[in-house]
């Protein structure tokens, strides 16, 4: 259903399970900057009537996801660590050249967020599945969900407003290259690295 290329290792549910804390810090600022993207696609594409109306939307989810994790990592007794660089979208951001015109440009941010929400989604099916903490399994299991739905709204919208084939020519490409850049992160309890 994701498209993905290359699966994560269920090994790196290990990896996430012998620090549940850094996790939980690393998800709570994704979700923090799904927010942002939200925002910075309302702030940059403001014709775009029913793209805004979804992104108002998303926001409103989107913060709330942040909420529900802060609230996980207070009820264990810690306090949110810093923000870290996000390798993983560090890298995937070098797939497309900058420039273009701005239905390039907005075609590229939105398959962007698509494989981002579908990498997610992904990786919140592993914890639903594997962690051993029931609880903390079930708050993923939810969330795999909405992960889900936010990967085919971006995909969506960027096959209409771009010219359908070439998206899904340019979706495709970008896959690929996403799993080169997986097969070299998978070995830190990051959502995405």
């Amino acid at each position: 259903m994701l498209g993905l290329k290359l699966p994560t290792d269920p090994r790196w549910v290990n990896i996430v399970e012998k620090n549940i804390e850094e996790i939980l810090t690393d998800h709570a600022f994704c979700e923090q900057k799904a927010t942002s993207t939200a925002i910075s696609l309302i702030v940059s594409f403001p014709e775009y009537t029913e793209l805004i109306q979804e992104m108002v939307a998303l926001v409103k989810e989107e913060i709330s996801h942040f909420k529900m994790v802060h609230d996980i990592i207070l009820e264990r007794g810690w306090v949110l660590g810093r923000d870290r660089k996000d390798e993983y979208v560090v890298q995937l951001m070098k797939f497309f050249p900058k420039g273009g015109s701005r239905t390039t440009q907005l075609v590229h941010r939105l398959l962007y967020a698509a494989l981002i929400e579908a990498r997610s989604c992904e990786r919140f099916r592993l914890l639903s599945e594997e962690l051993e903490d029931k609880k903390l399994a079930d708050f993923y299991r939810k969330l795999m969900v909405s992960e889900a739905n936010h990967y085919t709204m971006f995909l969506g919208f960027a096959r209409k407003y771009g010219n359908k084939k070439e998206v899904d020519t340019k979706w495709q490409q970008l896959l690929e290259y996403e799993a080169k850049i997986m097969s070299d992160l998978g070995k830190k309890e990051t959502v995405h690295g």
